[in-house]
């Protein structure tokens, strides 16, 4: 039995980047993967937001996606796209790139840091004990962890062995989404009619002056709404065929599918993120309708929130105790989203009352105020985690400022990219003591003259002291005495070592 302190059950984007963060932390994690290798059949999440690019800012990666998308402003609500080039960011857009390369480029990510993945394999139960979990596999293999995660997606084995409940709603509406070939050109783009929204377009494209230009030829991508919510059956080509005759009056000599999937509105979370050496992420923790792109996006929030929870309850330098913030923190952010989600399902729906309702909500998030609040929203930037009252910074994403310290100009990011906590000492040099926690927490004395603005909140009073926790997140804020500092080291990174 080949042992490991985390296995990680799936090898998407969610498991991908909890595996990167905890390799970071020096951890013996590795992935099981039911695919033959990181080829991804058909078309899931789109691209990033705001947020998720700077998480893989922090990590010093965002270049290598960045130089493979396409930039654009891809937030929205309802309907109504949202330009957040005004946000204080250095991303202040999200990217258009397909999952499959997304994929690619944190797999490269997690080779580099020598974290195996076993591909092929798929896990098929467990039993946990006291100080571990045996995981059974599909090729009659076992693996022994100190802690399974499951980012196995929404039928996650994990989940339903663990036996965490998994409450919500049923679907409502479904879509077929595909790659085909065509023998007649459809009309590119988004449309809609009384039965809803599709679309046709290629996987080639470039995005010139806000408009999406797709290359020529090839096979096209299709969505389309269905009459009826379709049933949980591997949808076939004649189903394709049916539901475009019904919306577009043909199917356009569709043949030769390349893959062929379906997606619905199903609405789920699991009542728990955890149970005893079991943890769940991304959308094995969470299914909503595709709306606003948010799924992979919220498994990433999820991922940075446990990776170094976890790493420090497996070094012994917190208790296990810690593992509970992971979901009294997620758990909240992806219950906005569902509800975000639905209510975007609603205004969908094609009668003339719920087209009323949408023209009046396309009004309202025309202002300034909700623009800002709705955009922080679908765009990450406003996660908040309650870690207590004070100053506005505290349980929100650090500003990456640009730093002076006295070993030149720094960004903030930069300080984050081995997933180490910081506390940031922007008083008299040497002001600060932190010896107690110097293992686990690095002490950068610096200067800052800027105005310090939050997205949606504005500028908010400069701060004389911050503690950033490895995912970004403002754990402490000082003013001119270390009030709290104590506590907030002990909370977040475990006491203080003996002298």
């Amino acid at each position: 039995m080949t042992k490991h302190e985390v296995v990680i059950v799936g090898g998407g984007p969610t498991g991908l980047m909890l595996a990167g963060e905890l390799a970071l932390a020096g951890v013996d994690v590795a992935i099981v993967e039911r695919r033959p290798n990181q080829d991804l059949a058909g078309s899931r999440a789109g691209g990033l937001h705001s947020r998720t690019i700077e998480v893989l800012d922090q990590r010093g990666i965002a270049d290598r996606f960045l130089s493979e998308g396409q930039v654009a402003q891809v937030a929205g609500f309802g309907g109504v796209r949202f330009d957040i080039s005004d946000f204080p960011t250095r991303h202040n857009y999200g990217l258009g790139l397909w999952q499959n390369h997304i994929e690619r480029i944190l797999a490269g990510w997690v080779a580099e840091l020598a974290v195996p993945i076993h591909y092929g394999r798929e896990v098929t139960g467990f039993a946990q004990d006291e100080t571990g979990v045996d995981v059974e596999l599909s090729d009659g293999g076992a693996l022994r962890a100190e802690y399974l995660v499951g980012c196995d997606g929404g039928r996650s084995l994990v989940r339903k062995a663990a036996g965490i409940e998994f409450p919500g709603w049923d679907p409502t509406t479904s879509a077929l989404i595909a790659q085909v070939e065509m023998a007649e050109q459809p009309p590119l783009g988004v449309h809609t009619n009384a039965f809803g929204i599709h679309s046709f377009g290629k996987l080639d494209y470039k995005i010139l002056d806000g408009k999406v230009v797709y290359a020529e030829g090839g096979p096209v991508g299709v969505m389309v709404t269905e009459q009826h919510v379709g049933p949980a059956t591997e949808p076939t080509l004649h189903d394709l065929s049916e539901a475009l005759i019904a919306v577009c009056g043909t199917d356009y000599g569709i043949h030769s599918p390349i893959w062929i999937s379906r997606f619905t509105d199903m609405t789920r979370q699991a009542a728990s993120y955890r149970d005893r050496r079991v943890l769940l992420a991304g959308d094995a923790a969470h299914v909503h309708a595709p709306d606003g792109g948010q799924g992979l996006n919220t498994g990433v929030q999820d991922a940075v929130n446990l990776g170094w929870k976890l790493a420090q309850v497996l070094k012994r330098t917190s208790p296990e105790s810690l593992l509970d913030t992971y979901h009294a923190e997620c758990h909240p952010v992806a219950a906005r989203v569902l509800r975000n989600t639905m209510a975007s399902v609603a205004l969908r729906r094609p009668d003339e009352r719920t087209k009323a309702v949408g023209e009046i909500i396309a009004e309202l998030l025309g202002m300034e105020e909700p623009r800002k609040r709705y955009a922080a929203m679908q765009s990450g930037l406003d996660v908040h985690y309650d870690v207590g009252e004070g100053h506005p910074l505290l349980g929100r994403r650090m500003p990456d400022l640009d730093l002076v310290t006295p070993a030149g100009l720094l960004r903030v990011f930069s300080l984050l990219h081995d997933a180490r906590a910081v506390l940031l000492n922007l008083g008299e040099p040497g002001g600060i003591d932190i010896t107690p926690w110097a293992d686990r927490v690095q002490l950068i004395d610096a200067t800052y003259t800027g105005t310090w603005e939050l997205p949606a909140l504005g500028a908010v009073t400069p701060p004389a002291a911050v503690l950033i926790r490895p995912d970004g997140y403002v754990a402490w804020v000082g003013d001119r005495t270390r009030l709290g500092l104590d506590d907030a080291l002990t909370t977040w990174f475990g006491p203080p070592a003996a002298d």
